[in-house]
């Protein structure tokens, strides 16, 4: 079984503090492969709750954390629930959380999953291949021509989004990963093909990802709950990759930790109390040796905050 290679483990694990005898609980929100919680587990954490969308990234992580079994629970589920999930686990608040987010080096070396274009395969995407969610395969035939350029410019910020999509509509239907990855190239102008750093495609197909597995929505939605789950000092850790994802943690990190209150005569103002502080300020990013070991890694950026006690 090829191991799944946990980026920014080394930072993660001393930001998170797990060789404090202190932080005691650990929830990985996305524990694909299990290496994270494996190395947090490794530097002193007592016990993990581990959850993840994926059926067969749940098998992984078991098989990985085979030896620390009696201190990691995995449960298959989102971590948009990631307070009932705890909840089941008898935890009321927790010491750490990690979500490390999109999909894993595992899940785009599938070919049978569909989320890379260098494997034949149908258009698939879904996190949870098991469920009734709709699939990229339903998205690229099934909706209009502007509703997919649409898509393609807001969660993959693709400049040539109307151009794509009407070469999409005219060819339609399209089944497979490289007969979309093909078209998306070849309606692409030869300057924007020749000049760009990554496939033509990838653009398109990070927006086809996100938007069938509502990954964006999902994490707006769980970062107070995860904040909500801390115990007063606890941390939140998110590994971001892409400048959509970064976006959205660095907002909502902003606004939980910050404090407005109202002037005299101005109770027409919403007053809110800081429930976080930033550990870090800017992102971290991936030493030079860890993209060399690991190019994927690359674009990777680190985001931890601390759970304020309560005033």
């Amino acid at each position: 079984m090829n191991q799944h290679i946990p980026i920014l483990a080394r930072e993660a694990v001393e930001l998170l503090r797990a060789d404090d005898p202190a932080v005691k609980r650990l929830i990985d929100g996305t524990v694909g492969g299990g290496g994270h919680t494996l190395a947090l587990l490794s530097a002193g954490i007592d016990h993990a709750l581990g959850i993840d969308r994926d059926r067969s990234a749940i098998e992984r992580a078991r098989a990985r954390l085979s030896e620390v079994a009696d201190r990691a629970r995995l449960i298959h589920g989102s971590y948009v629930d990631i307070a009932s999930h705890a909840a089941m686990t008898g935890w009321r608040a927790v010491d750490a959380i990690l979500l490390d987010l999109g999909a894993s080096s595992l899940q785009l070396d599938d070919p049978a999953r569909g989320f890379s274009f260098r494997f034949e395969a149908p258009l698939d995407m879904r996190f949870d291949g098991e469920s009734e969610g709709r699939t990229a395969d339903d998205l690229i035939n099934g909706l209009q021509t502007d509703d997919l350029a649409a898509l393609f410019y807001r969660f993959g910020e693709e400049r040539h989004s109307r151009r794509i999509a009407r070469a999409i509509a005219r060819r339609r239907p399209i089944h497979s990963t490289r007969q979309l990855a093909e078209l998306v190239a070849q309606a692409k102008p030869k300057p924007a093909r020749h000049s760009a750093k990554t496939h033509p495609a990838t653009k398109v197909f990070q927006a086809l990802r996100i938007a069938v597995n509502g990954e964006l929505d999902a994490l707006e939605r769980a970062l107070p709950i995860a904040v909500g789950l801390l115990r007063p000092g606890g941390r939140l850790a998110v590994i971001s990759f892409h400048s959509l994802e970064d976006r959205i943690v660095k907002q909502a990190f902003r606004k939980l930790a910050m404090s407005v209150s109202a002037p005299p005569g101005m109770a027409s103002i919403e007053e809110t109390v800081a429930q976080i502080r930033l550990v870090n300020r800017k992102p971290l990013t991936p030493a030079d040796e860890e993209i060399r070991l690991n190019p994927r890694s690359r674009s990777a950026k680190l985001r931890v905050v601390e759970k304020l006690e309560r005033v």
